[in-house]
């Protein structure tokens, strides 16, 4: 198969599996204890205002027809508007994506660098105590709770220190424009960006390091060194690029769940992203907008899969497309 027929192939693999999507936690919704109802209109709202509530979102109609309305509406590319802030679903999350991506990308692309490198220096001397230290430190960075280490780089940073700035994305009264702007949405990025990045460096490095070793004692390396290669060609050009594909493998799932990947640090840094706007959603019952949250991820997931097939065909020579 062609590269366009099989990047083809793949988009339309999205049809069904938005569908299936759709379906399952539409469902999952509709079964999760609760009434949406009751928590858009209190608990002791009037009976007659409940019903008004009802039939003005359809939540009076049975399961089965809500879904196929829903449907429907996707179908025409409309997801919907939110319970709470009755604006259209897609506006929100399209408002929230740049923080998150901002956010994420920078930490996974920090975590993916350095813990490559890390890790193939370690595995280049293995048995030094670079190696051990580098192994140690992997461990203890993966084992981390996310949360409890962005709580720890407050308190010391930002609370004990006073040196950055703990919460949001910029000050309320900050400039809105020009270097001044910049300048400090950087400042605001330092904490959650260091919790993050940290947090991702260690699988990292443990998984350079495994791959790298491993390759190295592959009977194609033996026999390069044999014919006479230098040992910085044989790194470069024939241990590393293969060493790569399980960093890549990783790098590209991250990168899939971009989007929802910082539920935990947008909470405790109150950053403005979509990972926080799907937690007060699944908070509030906003049914459309945790529909519209999961569709969006379910797609970019599946355009990152792709994204990461067309790379091992790149890196692998043995994969054909």
């Amino acid at each position: 198969m062609r590269l366009p027929q099989y990047t083809l192939f793949r988009l339309l693999q999205l049809i069904p599996l938005v569908l299936v999507v759709i379906v399952i936690n539409f469902v999952l919704i509709q079964l999760a204890p609760g009434d949406v109802a009751i928590t858009l209109a209190g608990e002791d709202a009037d009976p007659q205002y409940m019903e008004h509530i009802r039939r003005q979102y359809g939540l009076d109609s049975p399961v089965p027809v809500q879904l196929l309305r829903y449907l429907g509406q996707v179908i025409r590319g409309d997801l919907g508007a939110s319970f709470r802030s009755r604006e259209p679903v897609l506006h929100e999350l399209m408002s929230r994506i740049p923080a998150t991506l901002l956010l994420v990308v920078t930490s996974l692309i920090i975590a993916v660098f350095v813990g490559t490198w890390l890790g193939t220096l370690a595995a280049r001397r293995p048995g030094s105590f670079f190696d051990i230290a580098a192994n140690t430190v992997s461990i203890a960075l993966y084992s981390v709770p996310l949360f409890w280490l962005g709580l720890m780089l407050i308190l010391v940073f930002g609370v004990k220190l006073g040196w950055l700035p703990i919460s949001g994305m910029r000050k309320i009264a900050g400039p809105r424009e020009g270097i001044g702007y910049y300048l400090d949405v950087l400042k605001h990025m330092v904490l959650p960006v260091l919790t993050l990045s940290v947090a991702y460096m260690g699988q990292y490095v443990r998984l350079a390091r495994s791959s790298v070793e491993s390759v190295m004692n592959e009977d194609y390396i033996t026999t390069v060194r044999a014919v006479g290669f230098p040992k910085r060609i044989i790194f470069m050009r024939y241990a590393l690029r293969n060493a790569l594909l399980p960093v890549v493998t990783v790098f590209g799932l991250q990168i899939g769940l971009a989007l929802t990947g910082a539920v935990l640090t947008e909470t405790v840094f109150t950053w403005p992203g979509l990972g926080r706007l799907v937690y007060e959603g699944i908070l509030a019952r906003d049914t459309p907008l945790i529909m519209g949250s999961y569709i969006l991820m379910s797609v970019c997931v599946a355009i990152a899969s792709l994204l990461t097939d067309l790379c091992y065909a790149l890196l692998d020579p043995r994969v054909k497309l």
